[in-house]
Protein backbone atom coordinates (compact mmCIF):
# COMPACT_ATOMS: atom_id res chain seq x y z
CA UNK A 1 0.00 0.00 0.00
CA UNK A 2 1.22 3.20 -0.33
CA UNK A 3 0.79 5.47 2.84
CA UNK A 4 0.75 8.83 3.93
CA UNK A 5 1.52 9.60 7.50
CA UNK A 6 0.85 12.48 8.98
CA UNK A 7 3.05 13.16 12.31
CA UNK A 8 5.29 10.61 11.04
CA UNK A 9 8.76 11.56 12.95
CA UNK A 10 6.83 11.93 16.19
CA UNK A 11 6.95 8.76 19.03
CA UNK A 12 4.09 6.47 17.80
CA UNK A 13 4.38 8.10 14.36
CA UNK A 14 7.73 7.05 13.32
CA UNK A 15 7.38 3.35 15.13
CA UNK A 16 5.02 3.26 12.64
CA UNK A 17 6.88 3.95 10.21
CA UNK A 18 9.74 1.54 10.84
CA UNK A 19 6.67 -1.31 10.76
CA UNK A 20 5.04 -0.27 7.33
CA UNK A 21 8.77 0.29 6.10
CA UNK A 22 9.20 -3.87 7.44
CA UNK A 23 6.21 -4.81 5.57
CA UNK A 24 7.72 -3.08 2.47
CA UNK A 25 4.85 -0.57 1.97
CA UNK A 26 5.48 2.67 0.65
CA UNK A 27 5.09 5.40 3.05
CA UNK A 28 4.92 9.31 2.95
CA UNK A 29 6.12 11.29 6.04
CA UNK A 30 4.48 14.75 6.41
CA UNK A 31 5.64 16.60 10.23
CA UNK A 32 6.18 19.86 10.84
CA UNK A 33 8.68 19.04 13.30
CA UNK A 34 7.33 20.86 16.26
CA UNK A 35 6.79 17.60 18.28
CA UNK A 36 8.48 14.80 15.78
CA UNK A 37 12.09 14.95 15.48
CA UNK A 38 13.97 14.04 12.56
CA UNK A 39 16.11 11.63 14.29
CA UNK A 40 13.28 9.13 15.09
CA UNK A 41 12.59 8.66 11.09
CA UNK A 42 16.10 10.17 9.54
CA UNK A 43 17.41 5.92 9.31
CA UNK A 44 14.93 5.49 6.19
CA UNK A 45 15.96 8.15 4.46
CA UNK A 46 17.14 7.69 0.89
CA UNK A 47 15.50 4.02 1.18
CA UNK A 48 12.95 2.74 -2.04
CA UNK A 49 9.82 3.95 -1.38
CA UNK A 50 10.26 6.41 1.64
CA UNK A 51 9.42 10.20 1.25
CA UNK A 52 9.95 12.81 3.85
CA UNK A 53 8.05 16.52 3.64
CA UNK A 54 8.96 18.75 6.77
CA UNK A 55 5.41 20.61 6.26
CA UNK A 56 1.87 21.44 8.00
CA UNK A 57 -1.14 19.65 7.32
CA UNK A 58 -2.86 23.05 8.31
CA UNK A 59 -1.48 23.65 4.94
CA UNK A 60 -4.46 22.56 2.98
CA UNK A 61 -3.69 22.88 -0.80
CA UNK A 62 0.43 21.99 0.25
CA UNK A 63 -0.50 18.63 1.88
CA UNK A 64 -2.93 17.66 -1.15
CA UNK A 65 0.15 18.63 -3.58
CA UNK A 66 2.33 16.13 -0.92
CA UNK A 67 -0.03 13.38 -1.42
CA UNK A 68 -1.04 12.87 -5.20
CA UNK A 69 -1.74 9.74 -4.50
CA UNK A 70 -2.47 7.00 -1.51
CA UNK A 71 -4.19 3.95 -0.14
CA UNK A 72 -4.00 5.31 3.16
CA UNK A 73 -3.95 8.35 5.34
CA UNK A 74 -2.81 7.84 9.08
CA UNK A 75 -3.46 10.97 11.19
CA UNK A 76 -1.41 11.50 14.13
CA UNK A 77 -0.87 14.77 14.24
CA UNK A 78 -2.68 16.83 17.86
CA UNK A 79 -2.54 18.57 20.56
CA UNK A 80 -2.72 17.17 23.76
CA UNK A 81 -3.79 18.38 27.26
CA UNK A 82 -3.54 22.14 27.53
CA UNK A 83 -2.23 21.29 30.85
CA UNK A 84 0.63 23.74 30.84
CA UNK A 85 -0.48 25.03 26.88
CA UNK A 86 -3.25 26.10 24.80
CA UNK A 87 -6.37 25.20 25.08
CA UNK A 88 -6.95 27.35 21.89
CA UNK A 89 -4.34 25.64 20.34
CA UNK A 90 -5.74 22.03 21.69
CA UNK A 91 -8.93 22.60 19.76
CA UNK A 92 -7.96 25.16 16.11
CA UNK A 93 -5.36 22.39 15.51
CA UNK A 94 -7.23 19.13 16.51
CA UNK A 95 -10.02 20.36 14.11
CA UNK A 96 -9.07 21.74 11.58
CA UNK A 97 -6.03 19.66 11.08
CA UNK A 98 -8.55 16.70 10.83
CA UNK A 99 -10.67 18.00 8.23
CA UNK A 100 -7.82 18.74 6.50
CA UNK A 101 -6.89 14.78 6.89
CA UNK A 102 -10.58 13.76 6.26
CA UNK A 103 -10.76 15.80 3.38
CA UNK A 104 -7.29 14.31 1.31
CA UNK A 105 -8.29 10.97 2.51
CA UNK A 106 -11.41 11.12 1.03
CA UNK A 107 -10.46 12.74 -2.09
CA UNK A 108 -7.51 10.31 -2.86
CA UNK A 109 -10.10 7.41 -2.51
CA UNK A 110 -8.19 5.97 0.26
CA UNK A 111 -9.04 4.61 3.68
CA UNK A 112 -8.78 7.12 6.50
CA UNK A 113 -6.68 6.09 10.17
CA UNK A 114 -7.93 8.42 13.17
CA UNK A 115 -5.32 8.44 15.61
CA UNK A 116 -7.59 9.28 18.81
CA UNK A 117 -7.35 8.96 22.71
CA UNK A 118 -8.62 7.02 25.78
CA UNK A 119 -9.43 10.30 27.35
CA UNK A 120 -12.28 10.57 25.33
CA UNK A 121 -14.06 8.10 27.98
CA UNK A 122 -13.45 10.71 30.42
CA UNK A 123 -13.78 9.95 33.77
CA UNK A 124 -16.33 6.82 33.10
CA UNK A 125 -16.56 4.36 35.67
CA UNK A 126 -17.16 1.78 33.77
CA UNK A 127 -14.05 -0.37 33.48
CA UNK A 128 -12.80 -1.86 31.45
CA UNK A 129 -13.22 0.87 28.86
CA UNK A 130 -15.22 -0.54 25.85
CA UNK A 131 -15.66 0.92 22.92
CA UNK A 132 -19.41 1.60 23.25
CA UNK A 133 -19.03 2.84 26.46
CA UNK A 134 -20.13 6.02 27.78
CA UNK A 135 -17.99 9.12 27.77
CA UNK A 136 -18.20 11.20 31.05
CA UNK A 137 -16.43 14.00 30.65
CA UNK A 138 -16.30 16.45 34.27
CA UNK A 139 -17.05 19.83 34.82
CA UNK A 140 -18.37 21.88 31.51
CA UNK A 141 -16.15 24.91 32.50
CA UNK A 142 -12.81 23.05 33.09
CA UNK A 143 -9.48 23.63 30.31
CA UNK A 144 -8.69 20.34 30.97
CA UNK A 145 -11.55 18.69 28.82
CA UNK A 146 -10.41 20.60 25.51
CA UNK A 147 -8.30 17.67 24.44
CA UNK A 148 -10.91 15.14 25.34
CA UNK A 149 -13.80 17.81 23.66
CA UNK A 150 -11.52 17.93 20.38
CA UNK A 151 -10.97 14.01 19.91
CA UNK A 152 -14.89 13.09 20.53
CA UNK A 153 -15.15 15.88 17.54
CA UNK A 154 -12.93 14.60 15.35
CA UNK A 155 -14.07 10.99 16.10
CA UNK A 156 -17.95 12.11 15.43
CA UNK A 157 -16.84 13.75 12.16
CA UNK A 158 -14.95 10.91 10.66
CA UNK A 159 -17.83 8.49 11.48
CA UNK A 160 -19.95 11.04 9.53
CA UNK A 161 -18.21 11.47 6.74
CA UNK A 162 -18.16 7.55 6.69
CA UNK A 163 -22.33 7.87 6.63
CA UNK A 164 -22.75 11.03 4.21
CA UNK A 165 -19.54 10.03 1.45
CA UNK A 166 -18.72 6.46 2.08
CA UNK A 167 -15.12 7.15 3.92
CA UNK A 168 -13.64 4.27 4.35
CA UNK A 169 -12.07 4.29 8.41
CA UNK A 170 -10.69 3.04 11.28
CA UNK A 171 -10.87 4.60 14.54
CA UNK A 172 -8.35 4.00 17.26
CA UNK A 173 -8.47 4.70 20.88
CA UNK A 174 -4.50 4.58 22.03
CA UNK A 175 -3.90 3.63 26.07
CA UNK A 176 -0.94 5.20 27.74
CA UNK A 177 2.04 4.34 25.22
CA UNK A 178 5.41 4.80 26.11
CA UNK A 179 8.86 3.62 24.79
CA UNK A 180 11.86 4.19 22.97
CA UNK A 181 11.86 7.97 21.64
CA UNK A 182 9.21 9.38 23.97
CA UNK A 183 9.38 13.21 24.98
CA UNK A 184 10.80 13.53 28.43
CA UNK A 185 8.40 16.33 29.32
CA UNK A 186 4.43 15.69 30.23
CA UNK A 187 3.54 15.81 26.72
CA UNK A 188 4.91 12.13 27.05
CA UNK A 189 3.13 10.80 30.01
CA UNK A 190 4.78 9.99 33.01
CA UNK A 191 7.28 7.26 32.08
CA UNK A 192 9.40 9.85 30.81
CA UNK A 193 9.44 12.15 33.23
CA UNK A 194 10.10 9.68 35.84
CA UNK A 195 12.99 8.40 34.11
CA UNK A 196 14.72 11.26 33.70
CA UNK A 197 14.20 12.90 37.02
CA UNK A 198 15.66 9.38 38.50
CA UNK A 199 18.65 9.85 36.27
CA UNK A 200 19.46 12.97 37.11
CA UNK A 201 18.79 12.38 41.00
CA UNK A 202 15.48 14.65 41.04
CA UNK A 203 12.74 14.79 42.87
CA UNK A 204 9.70 12.53 41.03
CA UNK A 205 6.48 14.72 40.99
CA UNK A 206 3.31 12.95 41.49
CA UNK A 207 0.46 14.37 40.78
CA UNK A 208 -2.47 14.42 43.68
CA UNK A 209 -1.88 11.69 46.49
CA UNK A 210 -0.72 9.10 42.90
CA UNK A 211 -3.10 6.34 43.66
CA UNK A 212 -5.01 7.32 40.09
CA UNK A 213 -3.91 3.74 38.26
CA UNK A 214 -3.30 3.69 34.53
CA UNK A 215 -2.77 0.92 32.48
CA UNK A 216 0.31 2.08 29.48
CA UNK A 217 1.15 0.08 25.99
CA UNK A 218 4.50 0.16 24.68
CA UNK A 219 5.13 1.61 21.68
CA UNK A 220 6.28 -1.02 19.29
CA UNK A 221 3.00 -3.61 20.40
CA UNK A 222 1.25 0.02 19.67
CA UNK A 223 2.65 0.05 16.27
CA UNK A 224 2.11 -3.39 15.21
CA UNK A 225 -1.50 -3.05 15.92
CA UNK A 226 -1.66 0.29 14.00
CA UNK A 227 -0.06 -1.53 10.92
CA UNK A 228 -2.81 -4.27 11.19
CA UNK A 229 -5.85 -1.81 11.51
CA UNK A 230 -4.36 -0.10 8.18
CA UNK A 231 -4.07 -3.17 6.06
CA UNK A 232 -7.15 -5.27 7.59
CA UNK A 233 -10.42 -5.19 5.84
CA UNK A 234 -12.30 -6.18 8.88
CA UNK A 235 -11.14 -2.88 10.79
CA UNK A 236 -13.02 -0.96 8.32
CA UNK A 237 -15.82 0.99 10.42
CA UNK A 238 -14.18 0.06 13.71
CA UNK A 239 -13.41 1.80 17.10
CA UNK A 240 -10.52 -0.15 18.66
CA UNK A 241 -9.08 0.49 21.67
CA UNK A 242 -5.17 0.01 21.40
CA UNK A 243 -3.52 -0.62 25.04
CA UNK A 244 -2.43 -2.68 27.28
CA UNK A 245 -4.61 -3.45 30.59
CA UNK A 246 -1.68 -4.81 32.83
CA UNK A 247 -2.92 -1.79 35.71
CA UNK A 248 -0.44 0.20 38.21
CA UNK A 249 -1.33 3.39 40.22
CA UNK A 250 1.23 6.49 39.27
CA UNK A 251 3.04 5.94 42.91
CA UNK A 252 4.08 2.26 42.00
CA UNK A 253 5.33 3.13 38.49
CA UNK A 254 7.63 5.89 39.88
CA UNK A 255 9.05 3.15 42.46
CA UNK A 256 9.38 0.76 39.81
CA UNK A 257 11.23 3.02 37.76
CA UNK A 258 13.75 3.84 40.80
CA UNK A 259 13.56 0.37 41.04
CA UNK A 260 14.32 -0.68 37.60
CA UNK A 261 16.98 2.19 36.97
CA UNK A 262 19.67 0.85 39.37
CA UNK A 263 20.35 4.33 41.01
CA UNK A 264 20.84 3.41 44.46
CA UNK A 265 19.58 5.21 47.40
CA UNK A 266 15.77 5.76 48.13
CA UNK A 267 13.32 7.19 45.86
CA UNK A 268 12.74 10.86 46.17
CA UNK A 269 9.17 11.87 45.74
CA UNK A 270 7.55 14.97 45.46
CA UNK A 271 3.53 14.98 46.09
CA UNK A 272 2.46 18.05 43.74
CA UNK A 273 -1.38 19.47 44.60
CA UNK A 274 -3.43 19.39 41.34
CA UNK A 275 -4.59 23.02 41.76
CA UNK A 276 -0.91 24.55 42.07
CA UNK A 277 -0.42 23.79 38.09
CA UNK A 278 -3.62 24.58 36.86
CA UNK A 279 -6.86 25.76 37.79
CA UNK A 280 -9.94 23.80 37.73
CA UNK A 281 -8.13 20.32 36.67
CA UNK A 282 -9.49 17.26 37.02
CA UNK A 283 -7.58 13.80 37.16
CA UNK A 284 -9.38 10.36 35.85
CA UNK A 285 -8.69 7.82 38.89
CA UNK A 286 -8.64 4.75 37.00
CA UNK A 287 -8.54 4.01 32.99
CA UNK A 288 -8.10 0.50 32.04
CA UNK A 289 -8.95 -0.71 27.97
CA UNK A 290 -10.93 -3.78 27.34
CA UNK A 291 -8.85 -5.01 24.57
CA UNK A 292 -11.36 -7.70 23.19
CA UNK A 293 -12.19 -5.50 19.78
CA UNK A 294 -8.11 -5.33 19.24
CA UNK A 295 -8.11 -9.08 19.49
CA UNK A 296 -10.91 -10.01 17.71
CA UNK A 297 -10.49 -7.80 14.81
CA UNK A 298 -6.81 -7.21 14.37
CA UNK A 299 -5.34 -11.11 15.72
CA UNK A 300 -3.31 -9.13 18.25
CA UNK A 301 -2.50 -8.59 21.67
CA UNK A 302 0.51 -7.10 24.10
CA UNK A 303 3.46 -8.79 23.19
CA UNK A 304 5.50 -6.38 25.82
CA UNK A 305 4.73 -6.01 29.41
CA UNK A 306 5.31 -3.16 31.86
CA UNK A 307 8.56 -3.90 33.40
CA UNK A 308 10.53 -5.53 30.24
CA UNK A 309 8.81 -2.38 28.20
CA UNK A 310 10.53 0.15 30.99
CA UNK A 311 13.82 -1.76 30.90
CA UNK A 312 13.80 -1.28 27.12
CA UNK A 313 12.82 2.28 27.58
CA UNK A 314 15.72 3.22 30.67
CA UNK A 315 18.61 1.64 28.07
CA UNK A 316 17.39 3.79 25.60
CA UNK A 317 17.28 6.72 27.88
CA UNK A 318 21.07 6.09 28.81
CA UNK A 319 21.69 5.30 25.67
CA UNK A 320 20.55 8.75 24.29
CA UNK A 321 22.37 10.63 26.99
Amino acid sequence: MKIAVLGGAGFIGSHLVDVLMRERHEVIVIDNLSKGRLENIEHHSGKPGFEFYQDDILKRSRLFDLVPEADAVVHLVAHKIPRYESALRTLTLNIAGTLNAIDLARDRHARFVLASTSDVYGKSPDQPLREDGDSVLGRSTSRRWAYAVSKLYDEHLTMAYGDEFGLDFIILRYFGTYGERQYLDWWGGPQGVFIDAVMRGLEVEIHGDGSQTRSFCYVKDAAEATCLAITRKEALGQVINIGNPEEISILDLALVIHRLSEVGGKPRIKMVPYESFTANYEDVMRRVPDISRMRQVLGYEPKVGLVEGLLRTIAWYRESR
